[in-house]
């Protein structure tokens, strides 16, 4: 097994990694959800521009459309880890796939199959899991309620983005490069809309600011570099498997690092979400060629 194997793989499970780390993240960050918010998107896309110059011109309407619909991922993904844990933010944005299903016949033309109202079903049942039973109020959660709902609203929204993607790849041969201009014009999209609500900063700390950075460059920016450089050489299914780490990972950072810990309803919610959209993936994979990079872009 050389190099050449190994390494497209490593950096798609590094992406996945830093990309696993943004709830914890988040809530170390002192800032409040619409600093962060500003804040983590504004230095993103800067480190973006710089790390992949050719996101810098060929910008179209439609770019900026898709890149609306990821600002609003972005933005309501900040405010769901700041008021709700971290495992219910990343499975509630999981729950795309069911968004998806439910849109594309309406703005793609694509058809619904049967097996796909099995999957649609399953989803629902993981998403509505989050939205029974008790809430219960923590330190790291003091929104338990509002948060889902952002989370919601995030998969709602990336759904719509993966949608535009799909969209841009259909008009433009270049839809790798259509892609990374739709991140950068997202991540300016969310600063500027965020940034109202997120001055004046009032206090902030040393430690604040680091993690605005780290989220910026390391979570957003690198981890979107190295996923864009493994995922070519990397079969669909396999790098969509090494992806699913995010979410595998991200409530563990947080249970080590703030002790949080989810409810039994938003671990089995979750555990629904993630098995119906594995299984999507891999059914989508075996009839027709898929393009990972627009499953993860958050």
């Amino acid at each position: 097994m050389g190099t050449g194997f190994l390494a497209p793989r490593l950096m798609l499970l590094a992406a996945a990694v830093l990309f696993s780390t943004g709830g914890t993240a988040i809530k170390s960050c002192g800032l409040t959800d619409w600093q962060i918010a500003g804040f983590r998107c504004g230095v993103a896309a800067l480190a973006l521009m710089l790390i992949v110059p050719s996101s810098r011109r060929g910008w179209t309407g439609r770019t900026l459309l898709v890149g609306l619909a990821y600002a609003g991922t972005l933005i309501c993904y900040s405010l769901a880890n700041k008021a709700t844990t971290s495992a219910n933010a990343i499975f509630l944005q999981s729950s795309a796939p069911l968004y998806i299903l439910v849109l594309a016949p309406i703005l793609l033309g694509e058809r619904a199959r049967r097996r796909d109202l099995l999957l649609m079903l399953v989803l629902a049942a993981g998403l509505a899991l989050f939205f029974v039973g008790e809430h219960p109020v923590s330190s790291t959660a003091p929104e338990p309620g509002a948060g889902n709902l952002y989370g919601a609203l995030a998969g709602l929204s990336w759904a719509f983005t993966v949608l535009g993607l799909r969209w841009l790849a259909a008009a433009d041969d270049s839809s790798q490069a259509d892609a990374v201009r739709a991140v950068v014009a997202g991540n300016w999209i969310a600063f500027l809309v965020a940034l109202p609500l997120a001055l004046p900063v009032d206090s902030s700390s040393a430690s604040d600011w680091a993690w605005i950075f780290y989220l910026g460059i390391f979570q957003i920016a690198v981890a979107y570099w190295l996923l864009t450089r493994g995922i070519e050489r990397v079969p669909a299914f396999e790098a969509s498997l090494l992806l699913m780490a995010e979410p595998i990972f991200n409530p563990i950072w947080t249970w080590r690092i703030h002790g949080e810990v989810p409810t039994a309803t938003a671990l089995l919610g979750g555990l629904l979400i993630l098995s119906a959209a594995t299984v999507k993936i891999r059914l989508d994979m075996s009839s027709q060629a898929g393009n990972p990079v627009s499953e993860k872009l958050r």
